[in-house]
């Protein structure tokens, strides 16, 4: 039996308020801000330093600034040891995922969450997507300009796949790795009856994830 939902989604296909209904129904809870104000917790950070790296990479700068630290008496300094960046956080969320696993009766919206519990017995993975017309109306609609709303719809999701595909070795998304993929443009309704309809359909039957292509794994950084 699932006792967990993984949710990865395009930007603007509406996913964190379907995973919201989707934990209510259930009766579980939802990892989707309470993960970062988690990983703000154990971090000792502000939840904004923890926003600042989800699902996307450092900058350039950045990446150049801490090979030198890395190469400085600066490493092993506390001030050194306090820098929060995505390589921080992501060895971070592997120690959060396996938590939830444990626990089980979560719903995860991304945050990396079906690559990282892609060997989970008892999770069902999803992804969500819809069309370019409608993810910018669902943008508008939680209160965003047209301008911004087109302008979040193209790039959002650009440094999400270089994301994975930095520290999965993935392409995003990997299809072979979800039990299914939804579009949206039905509506909330529709596809949270989905979801939760072909879960009990397929309990018990072979993991989406036993098609996985094994090189993708979490890259060391």
């Amino acid at each position: 039996m699932f006792r967990i939902v993984t949710i990865e989604r395009e930007f603007g296909c509406g996913a964190a308020s379907i995973a919201k209904e989707l934990a209510g129904r259930l009766g579980w809870k939802l990892w989707d801000h309470l993960l970062t104000e988690e990983t703000a917790r154990i971090a000792q950070v502000d939840p904004s330093a923890v926003k600042r790296c989800d699902e996307r990479m450092d900058s350039r700068l950045h990446r150049w600034a801490k090979v030198f630290w890395r190469g400085s008496y600066e490493r092993s300094s506390q001030l050194g040891n306090q820098i929060f960046d995505t390589d921080r956080m992501m060895a971070m969320m592997q120690e959060i995922m396996n938590r939830i696993g444990r626990e089980g009766h979560a719903v995860i919206v991304g945050r990396g969450a079906p690559f990282f519990l892609r060997e989970h017995p008892d999770a069902f993975h999803v992804f969500l997507y819809a069309p370019r017309a409608e993810k910018i109306r669902r943008t508008v609609a939680d209160g965003h300009s047209d301008e911004e709303a087109e302008e979040m719809v193209d790039t959002v999701d650009r440094e999400r796949m270089a994301y994975v595909k930095h520290y999965f070795n993935a392409d995003w998304p990997t299809r072979s790795l979800y039990h299914m993929m939804v579009n949206t443009a039905v509506g909330n309704d529709p596809v949270i009856k989905t979801i939760l309809e072909t879960m009990n359909l397929v309990s018990g039957s072979p993991k989406a994830t036993d098609y996985f292509s094994p090189n993708a794994q979490p890259a060391t950084r």
